[in-house]
């Protein structure tokens, strides 16, 4: 659990404290499920005990009610800058949170840019799962979207690249190192962060927000259960022996199609353009993939299939699979997975000297979700 202490700064900024980078981060697992993914108005379901508090809620510029002081020490402060926009006289989903220690570091830091999941129709931006990177030495930046009942792709990929290109036009200011940049998410935010990832550098989307001197790239990528194919989603699905996809493809409940605005099967430039997996190339960041075998929103085989085309790249990728998780909850919580994480990060991001070894399947095996069965 996190305290939140006002400061009495026009940019509203928000000391936190927070426990370890373990309790932070269990909750992401929960991030996207399955009412978020479906439901555009549904934010990011953690179970924090701010997770009810969102910034949307709060007015710009003044303050938040402090909570109380926490009795037990805490670990170092964290100053959260609340929605910031990143694109000048934007849309106001076009708005980033950004947490940097509250005692500035001594070097720049690196960056890992967290992007939230909701089927591309809903979730937020706060609260930030991967808050608790900031006592390990990162800056963190939560980015907000424009959904699909707003704007079809690409919009929402044009907005993650233009919050990194902000993020490393005003790096000086935030003492952020431009060279040392990750993205994270679940689900549509894996989704999302795998096409930061596979398509940054490429101008393949055109650039909006400015800032266009500065690159798009990430160094380092971890996908969570996020989909990597459009066209090859439903047949996976299809096949599926585990579990059956809930979603009724190409349909207005259906947020794949709704993403994209046409059929999955009537539209194969549209499907190709939206796809990860169709961006591979040797240049590619590294990147970390986590999938459970009992997903029943994006099928494994999606993770699978991205994972071996940055293979045939020669790219470095770890495909983690959680044996009976759903999308979501089960394994994702354990902490060799947050471990995992943390060492993908503090490799490609820090340079440090240690090795990424995948969990053993055994250790993070769970009875698969009882809805799976149906």
């Amino acid at each position: 659990m996190r305290r939140i202490n006002v400061s009495p700064n026009k940019n509203r900024e928000i000391t936190m404290t927070t426990q370890t980078f373990c309790k932070t981060m269990l909750p992401f697992a929960a991030s996207c499920r399955r009412a978020a993914i479906i439901c555009g108005a549904i934010a990011l379901s953690v179970s924090l005990a701010l997770a009810q508090e969102k910034p949307s809620q709060q007015t710009p510029g003044k303050p938040v009610a402090a909570a109380a002081k926490p009795e037990a020490k805490s670990p170092p402060g964290v100053t959260m800058l609340a929605d910031i926009s990143y694109i000048p006289n934007g849309d106001d989903a076009q708005k980033l949170d950004l947490y940097l220690p509250e005692k500035p570091a001594e070097h720049p830091l690196p960056l890992i840019v967290h992007i939230h999941g909701g089927g591309w129709m809903g979730g937020n931006k706060f609260p930030c799962p991967v808050i608790g990177m900031v006592s390990k030495g990162y800056a963190v930046a939560s980015v907000e979207y424009r959904f699909s009942q707003k704007a079809k792709f690409p919009a929402q990929i044009q907005d993650c690249q233009a919050a990194i290109r902000w993020l490393r036009a005003n790096s000086k200011q935030h003492n952020i190192d431009p060279k040392r940049v990750g993205a994270v998410g679940g689900s549509a935010g894996g989704h999302l962060s795998a096409l930061v990832g596979t398509a940054g550098g490429k101008k393949a989307f055109t650039p909006i927000g400015g800032n266009e001197e500065q690159s798009d790239r990430v160094q380092a990528v971890c996908d969570i259960y996020g989909p990597a194919n459009f066209s090859t989603v439903m047949k996976q699905a299809n096949d599926d022996k585990n579990v059956r996809n809930i979603f009724k493809f190409n349909s207005p409940s259906d947020p794949y199609s709704q993403l994209i605005g046409v059929s999955l099967e009537g539209n194969k430039e549209k499907t190709d353009a939206v796809s990860p997996v169709n961006y591979v190339s040797q240049d590619n960041p590294p990147m970390l993939i986590l999938h459970g075998t009992h997903d029943t929103l994006v099928p494994y085989a999606q993770s699978e299939e991205l994972a071996a085309a940055l293979k045939e790249k020669g790219v470095e990728v770890w495909l983690q699979k959680l044996p009976g998780s759903g999308h979501g909850g089960g394994g994702f919580g354990k902490l060799p997975i947050v471990n995992l994480m943390q060492t993908f990060f503090d490799k490609h991001l820090k340079g440090a000297d240690v090795k990424i070894e995948l969990v053993p399947e055994a250790d993070v095996a769970v009875d698969p979700p009882k809805a799976a069965a149906n």
